[in-house]
């Protein structure tokens, strides 16, 4: 099941990447590289956090990182215009410190 979830969060990771760099680089109509790279992305790395969740090994990260993923996806649907819109970033910072201090120790 965990190489499952890693198969799902790497693939999950490359949409999101081509996401980003999709409005950076504008191939699109600018219409089309800010609803990618401002709403989608965000979406798509919100369901990353939902999905690695349950995975991680210190318990009290869990709840943690459902609320980045919420974070993520509702500040993905605001206005962008909106100072509460915001929270999407605030989401997307607080889901990659978890994940980073969920990383086993190798010894």
């Amino acid at each position: 099941m965990r190489e499952n979830q890693q198969t799902i969060q790497g693939v999950i990771s490359v949409i999101a990447l081509i996401c980003l760099a999709t409005g950076w680089f504008n191939f699109f109509s600018p219409e089309i590289n800010n609803l990618l790279s401002k709403r989608v992305f965000y979406i798509i790395i919100g369901i990353s956090f939902a999905i690695q969740a349950p995975f991680l090994s210190n318990r009290n990260f869990v709840y943690p990182m459902y609320a980045a993923a919420g974070l993520c996806i509702v500040g993905a649907f605001l206005p962008l215009e909106s100072r509460l819109a915001g929270m999407k970033t605030l989401g997307l910072l607080g889901g990659i410190i978890l994940s980073l201090s969920n990383r086993r120790q190798v010894n």
